[in-house]
């Protein structure tokens, strides 16, 4: 895990490598252990390295092979660059380094663009070709490694966050209107390859794009996920794909021990994370460390989950640790949550990762995370009602915005009150062939897209604040691709995700699995009052948020009137959504 960074120029202008280092310097908790840059004209790479597989410095990046003519840098992990280091050996290529990143430079002179199709693992990658001068980048297919781009002028820069663009310099850094849409409408979700900001993108999932050297670009989504079933997929029996995902979910989390360093769980006591920690016992793993977090209790709502979490450390022999923070802490660690957000995120619970992960970090370097199942296995409330729904696209908003579009227009400025592109965007969706059941579209598009820029975003963003580094084998691929093919009513059994409970009751403890569905409860940022109100106030009541004008004035009245009398559908804050937005600009120089 580390950061990534570069420049290209295409009129002829040599790259600036003080751009690359304001990149690089900013990217410092990401990659913590080294730092190097390469520049090659027009081509400059730059990397902090978090070392995590091959400690030496045979893996240290930029990597270069002068007889390849390649340059790269990588952001992520490779869990099968063993076999393939042994597939490209018996091609006649001989290794200087043990680790993934030398896999990478071998792999794409002898695979060229079918290189991303044999990586197991999450990656963002940009490759420099010395002899032709292109540049190519590649994310991961599910986007767990982010990758944010700002062109123009006859120049690209493309980082690991989106705050390390910003330090370079030179970024428009005015409000994109659809994106304000969909962070406003979408739960902050902004899908790709948009952000808030206009002069900064984002590489889109399972994309691989080439630069060449005078601009001209071309690219190709190299994987999708597929919710078309064969016949012999609709008669398989729920046993039998409680079987297969067990094998398929066993390999994953296998796959995502490969570490030359200790590797732990984040341990919530749900289902998704015990069922983890299942599979590891059942891999011979023992004395895992684990880790549990839990805050104080406000308006009735249990601040922890310890109750389970304790269940299952204590079933599985793990090396258990729970976290307990006050709330006065959790004040304190906002601005640095929101510092470490490369885009702003409206969920409460992301503070919440961002302690766990500072605590964790002091114990081990990389930890599996349940994140993920919900939206791969249909664990979310607004499934179920899809199955007879006769327009599920209107429905899925109707349970899964915050607000519908007239609402929209009455929250925000009169010069962002622009078209319904949110309700737009899940429309398209929706009516793209290769999911044909409600359910499946549904789920196609949180797989691909919310998953991607919120959930996944959230984890990555804040363990890496603290050079931690989060696996996810439910978003394991091949994992996915199971999961999209068996029938939706076997994923909406049990009360959703039945197939995966299923499997869960065959290793976990029962107390687990039929208990209400929980999460990072974090009160205080739902309930606003005293010192977090007066914060949020002091931010969209100053000069900058005046000027910039995103809201009505009457609307912010009414939020700060009674905040708790504006909850949004899916339980957020209202005026944290407006304040974190603001707080996030603000914090990030905008």
């Amino acid at each position: 895990m580390c950061g990534i960074c570069g420049e290209a120029t295409f009129l002829g202008q040599p790259a600036s490598v003080e751009a690359v280092a304001a990149m690089a310097g900013c990217m410092v908790p990401r990659g913590p252990d080294a730092e190097g840059i390469v520049a090659r004209g027009q081509v400059i790479l730059g990397h902090r390295r978090l070392k995590i597989i091959d400690l030496s410095e045979k893996s240290e990046q930029p990597m270069v092979d002068p007889d390849l003519g390649l340059t790269v840098v990588f952001n992520g992990c490779i869990y099968n660059h063993k076999e393939l280091r042994a597939e490209l050996e018996a091609k006649g290529f001989r290794f200087f380094s043990d680790g993934d990143t030398e896999v990478i430079v071998k792999g794409w002179k002898a695979w060229g663009t079918e290189l991303p199709k044999k990586l197991l693992g999450m990656f963002a990658i940009a490759i420099h070709e010395r002899d032709t001068g292109r540049l190519i980048l590649i994310r991961d297919r599910l986007g767990i490694k982010p990758l944010y781009l700002s062109e123009g002028a006859g120049r690209l820069r493309f980082a690991s966050s989106l705050p390390s663009l910003l330090a370079a310099g030179g970024v428009d850094t005015s409000i994109d209107p659809v994106a304000f849409n969909a962070y406003m409408t979408f739960h902050s979700v902004v899908p790709a390859p948009r952000t808030i900001l206009s002069g900064v993108r984002k590489l889109p999932p399972a994309t691989l794009r080439i630069y060449e050297p005078d601009g001209r670009t071309k690219e190709e989504v190299y994987w999708t996920v597929s919710y078309e079933r064969s016949a012999a997929d609709v008669a398989r029996s729920f046993g039998e794909w409680r079987e297969a995902l067990h094998d398929s979910l066993r390999t994953a989390v296998a796959r995502r021990m490969i570490a030359d360093v200790p590797v732990g769980v984040l341990l919530s006591g749900g289902v998704d994370s015990s069922v983890v920690v299942a599979l590891l016992a059942e891999l011979g793993h023992k004395s895992v460390e684990t880790f549990s977090i839990g805050f104080e209790a406000r308006g009735g709502e249990e601040g922890d989950e310890f109750k389970y979490s304790d269940i299952v450390a204590e079933r599985f022999g793990t090396t258990h640790h729970k976290i307990r923070i006050e709330e006065s802490r959790l004040l304190d660690a906002l601005p640095g949550a929101i510092d470490a957000m490369s885009e702003p995120m409206v969920s409460h619970d992301c503070v919440a990762f961002y302690l766990l992960s500072e605590e964790v970090r002091k114990h081990v370097t990389v930890v599996q995370s349940g994140q993920g199942a919900d939206e791969i296995f249909a664990g979310y409330h607004w499934y179920p009602p899809l199955a007879s729904s006769n327009d599920p696209a209107a429905d899925y908003a109707r349970s899964f915005f915050d607000r519908d579009h007239q609402r929209y227009l009455s929250h925000v400025s009169p010069d962002y009150a622009g078209a319904d592109s949110a309700r737009a965007f899940v429309d398209e969706h929706f009516a793209t062939p290769g999911a044909d059941d409600a359910v499946d579209k549904a789920l196609r598009l949180d797989s691909t897209v919310m998953l991607v820029d919120d959930p996944v975003k959230r984890v990555d963003n804040m363990t890496m604040a603290h050079s931690l580094e989060a696996r996810v084998p439910f978003l394991d691929h091949e994992l996915v691709e199971l999961a999209a093919r068996i029938p939706a009513e076997h994923k909406l059994a049990d009360g959703g995700k039945g197939v995966l409970k299923a499997l869960a009751r065959e290793i976990v403890p029962p107390e687990i699995i039929d208990r209400p569905k929980g999460y990072f409860p974090v009160p205080g940022l739902k309930y606003l009052e005293g010192r977090t109100l007066d914060m949020v106030r002091g931010a969209l009541d100053s000069e900058k948020a005046r000027s910039r004008g995103l809201f009505r004035p009457e609307y912010l009245d009414a939020l700060y009137a009674d905040p708790k009398a504006h909850i949004t559908p899916l339980r957020g804050s209202e005026l944290w959504q407006c304040a974190l937005l603001e707080l996030w600009l603000q914090r990030h120089g905008v």
